[in-house]
């Protein structure tokens, strides 16, 4: 599977939350599908996220791709640390952790 192409698929057509602030606030409430973080994000937001998923049971993905090259792979003018998808739409992105 084309991770980078599953990913723009499910901006395109799902529903999906970009930035750090709102991965974190969306997974403490248990929001979302799965967790996708730049490979590059910060330590200490990679650790808070890491501690939330485990508590909520959101899928933690830690993509080798930086944050501006996130970011392209969202069609974004800027750097994405991290994403959450909350629906994928037609997106087999969901399947990512089966491989």
């Amino acid at each position: 599977m084309d991770i980078n192409r599953a990913i723009r698929v499910a901006v395109d057509t799902g529903k999906v939350v970009l930035g750090t602030k709102q991965a974190v606030k969306n997974v403490k409430h248990g929001e979302g599908q799965l967790l996708i973080v730049a490979g590059n994000c910060a330590k200490d937001v990679m650790a808070d996220l890491e501690y939330y998923t485990k508590l909520s049971g959101v899928k933690l993905y830690v993509h080798d791709a930086t944050s501006l090259e996130l970011g392209a792979i969202c069609g974004k003018p800027f750097p994405v640390s991290a994403l959450v998808v909350m629906e994928p739409g037609n997106s087999s992105i969901l399947n990512l952790n089966k491989e």
